[in-house]
């Protein structure tokens, strides 16, 4: 199966698309994959690490707090969709999958245009402007909650999948990650998502002295590229000496392994990032960033927090001590972690990559059948 996969931007949307291309890979000797996506994002290092080809178009998202950028981007958008139906043309393609960004507008347009059918995966409860505007062009809607078929126009296309989680989390072992990292003491794991998040990070810079002086817990702290020089030089101004116990990573590449290690994650609530989370089982303290679409970070935190899944602390409610005492309160009570836990091993969906897969095979044999 020949397959183009597009998903751009942050490594909630890359992510989930490499998953995907791994798993066919692992079903189908004869899989061959070709990404498309834009030369800035993160999928420049992660789709050739992950060891796939990729192509880029020159596409950009519109920008709703300056509408005078509308005509710019219709026109890049014009563009994209040309060179998407030329990149076809020359893969051919027996099917198109979608995993959310802006990229992924042009790619499902030129798939339609050129006849290939295509699915495009939606990871949060509430849909973006990608997908509500992609359905039209889409053999398939792929979506990870219930409660997001009731916002699409068409339904009789959507199929409840799941969020796409790797298989190196799916597989991932706590018992040997902590021994393969040298674990001994409980261990927080704290990352504000691929980019980072400046106001996770300057809580966190507070944080640390009092990390440094109780030695509660290890830390691992993943600051985002873009933010590791400040962070670090902040730390350094605060007199914080780095060491076994407080770890200061820009990215975090062996996540599957940290994460399974960590008895708390803290983090932001990007929908898969709280898949992981819930396939991993581990209790988690959530603060949905407000800088998004329909503030759908905190619906995904706040669904979790109602199934006794997770502590949710928002923007407004952040601070270093809030932070620290929460951390310490759970690190302390061990039958709250437990209970979390196990709340968690009842909302985590764990063939997601199955059932995408399936809707795949689907696709190319009607294409066969065209």
């Amino acid at each position: 199966m020949r397959v183009i996969y597009a998903g751009g931007g942050t490594g909630g949307h890359i992510n989930p698309a490499i998953s995907v291309a791994d798993y066919a890979k692992e079903h189908d000797k004869a899989h061959s994959a070709l990404f498309i996506g834009t030369q800035s994002g993160l999928e420049t290092r992660l789709v050739p690490k992950a060891g796939y080809d990729i192509k880029y178009i020159d596409v950009i998202g519109f920008d709703r707090k300056n509408p005078l950028k509308a005509v710019k981007t219709v026109m890049k958008l014009i563009r994209s969709r040309q060179e998407c139906k030329r990149i076809i043309r020359e893969f051919k393609p027996d099917c198109v999958v979608c995993t959310g960004g802006y990229v992924s507008g042009p790619v499902m347009m030129a798939a339609a245009k050129c006849g290939v059918p295509s699915l495009i995966h939606e990871q949060n409860v509430y849909p973006g402007l990608t997908v509500k505007g992609s359905e039209k062009y889409a053999s398939y809607v792929a979506v990870s909650f219930e409660e997001t078929v009731k916002h699409m126009g068409n339904k009789d296309i959507c199929v409840v999948t799941g969020n796409p989680v790797r298989m190196e989390i799916i597989n991932a072992n706590a018992d040997a990650a902590r021994k393969k990292l040298g674990i001994t003491k409980p261990l927080v794991l704290i990352f504000g998502g691929s980019l980072g998040a400046q106001r996770i990070n300057t809580t966190v810079i507070k944080m640390l002295k009092s990390i440094e002086r109780d030695k509660r817990f290890s830390l691992i702290f993943g600051t985002g590229e873009r933010n590791y020089q400040s962070v670090t030089e902040a730390i350094k101004g605060e007199g914080i000496t780095l060491n076994d116990d407080i770890k200061v990573l820009p990215y975090i590449d062996n996540i599957a392994d940290i994460m399974a290690a960590a008895d708390i994650v803290v983090a932001r609530s990007g929908a898969i990032t709280v898949s992981e989370i819930a396939v991993l089982k581990k209790p988690s303290i959530l603060i949905p960033s407000p800088n998004v679409v329909r503030n759908h970070q905190e619906q995904n935190a706040r669904e979790f927090e109602k199934q006794g899944a997770a502590a949710v602390i928002t923007e407004a409610e952040l601070d270093e001590n809030a932070l620290y005492d929460k951390i310490c309160s759970m690190i302390s009570d061990k039958d709250g972690l437990l209970t979390m836990s196990k709340n968690l091993e009842k909302i985590a969906k764990t063939d997601a990559l199955e059932r995408i897969y399936g809707l795949m095979r689907n696709m190319e044999n009607k294409g066969k059948t065209k």
